[in-house]
This record gives structure tokens, C-alpha cells and sequence, in this order.
């Protein structure tokens, strides 16, 4: 599936309907998901299973679904976000298991690992756990980030090694209140790591 095709499908999957700036629930604009997806899927990444951490309401896990992975599980703490992820699957005609659990809780082995964890701009750290539990699951993680990120991430991953990295552009919508403009462009960067924390899948 082309990546254009990609996004289409993806602009009709649901946001969240009370998002939490604790919890940095900034939907990922469906451009940014399928930029993410046709990377990996390019790769080869996007088979066996797939972990989608911090789901939120599915997009990256849906993705992975039209792209005809075997497998796609999402785990998100935010139980409503996770039944408008249940919904969302629906609606786009795919199976995908979505569990309501903590990212610490996060259990069993995956192929690879998407995500677009906080970037820790309303708490400070609040991606490492991300980043650890997806070296503990995955073979291969992509992953997005604040820009300016590269070193933090090469320090906290290691053993494990970032094998590609880029910088795209995150059109990120008015959200919350403290937000004064209707649509900010910010620089992220996505990261294809390759981890090497277990080697039994």
C-alpha cells in the first residue's frame, strides 16, 4: 500500500474526545503515522507481531493492521482512549487486540514496536519508561521524539543502537488551552532502533 493511500485511510480514525495534558495526548496527525508505518513497512519491520505502546485511540496500531501485519497488539493506561481505540478498529475492518494496562505492565514479545510516547514536555522523563519497556519487548523499535533528542537517546538505549534516524515536521493542533495557535508546526525525529536486550523471539 502506498504511503498516500495510507494516510487517507488513516485521516478517518477517531482522536481523543478528553485529552489529558498530564498524559500528553496529542493525536498523531495521520501524515506523521503513515510517514512512521511506510518507514518500517519499507524495512520489512511490519510483520510477526507489532506492539503499538501508549496507543492512545489505535492509530499507529490500525496502520500496522492495513498494512498486513499478522499480529497487532496496543497498550494504552487511558481506558477510554483504548474503547475509542476498540471502536476505531472496528470501523476500519481490522483486528487488532487492544489492552488498557500501565506501560510498566506491558508483557509478552513483539517483531517490532511503534510508538509516539510523551515527549516529556509536561513531565520530565515521562519517556523513558517508554523507551525501556520497548527494548524489553521488541527486536526493532521506531519510535518519535522531540527534536534535539539524539544523544539522550543513544546514552539511555544502550546496549541497543539507533541504526536510522531523520527529522520530519509534527502539525500539532490546538489541543489544550495553554495552546495559542489553531495548528503548530513543531520538528520531531523518528528513530529505527535496534535493540539488543533479548534476543529470543
Amino acid at each position: 500500500m502506498k504511503q498516500r493511500k495510507l494516510e487517507m485511510l488513516l485521516q478517518k480514525v477517531r482522536g481523543f474526545e478528553n485529552p489529558d495534558p498530564a498524559l500528553e495526548q496529542y493525536a498523531t496527525p495521520a501524515p506523521l503515522a503513515a510517514e512512521l508505518l511506510h518507514f518500517a513497512y519499507m524495512k520489512g519491520d511490519i510483520e510477526d507481531t507489532v506492539f503499538d505502546m501508549g496507543c492512545g485511540t489505535g492509530i499507529l496500531a490500525i496502520g500496522a493492521a492495513l498494512l498486513g501485519t499478522t499480529k497487532v497488539v496496543g497498550y494504552d493506561s487511558d481506558p477510554e482512549a483504548i474503547n475509542v481505540a476498540r471502536e476505531n478498529a472496528v470501523m476500519m475492518g481490522v483486528e487488532v487486540e487492544f489492552i488498557n494496562c500501565p506501560i510498566e505492565k506491558v508483557s509478552g514479545k513483539a517483531n517490532t514496536v511503534i510508538m509516539n510516547p510523551p515527549f516529556g514536555a509536561q513531565c520530565k522523563g515521562s519517556d523513558r519508561p517508554f523507551l525501556s519497556a520497548a527494548l524489553n519487548a521488541g527486536n526493532t523499535i521506531y519510535s518519535i521524539h522531540n527534536s534535539g533528542s539524539f544523544n539522550f537517546i543513544r546514552q539511555y538505549i544502550k546496549p541497543s543502537v539507533i541504526t536510522e534516524w531523520y527529522t520530519t515536521s509534527f502539525p500539532l493542533k490546538r489541543t489544550f488551552k495553554f495552546h495559542k495557535k489553531d495548528v503548530e508546526r513543531i520538528e520531531v525525529e523518528i528513530y529505527r532502533i535496534s535493540s539488543l536486550s533479548h534476543h529470543n523471539y
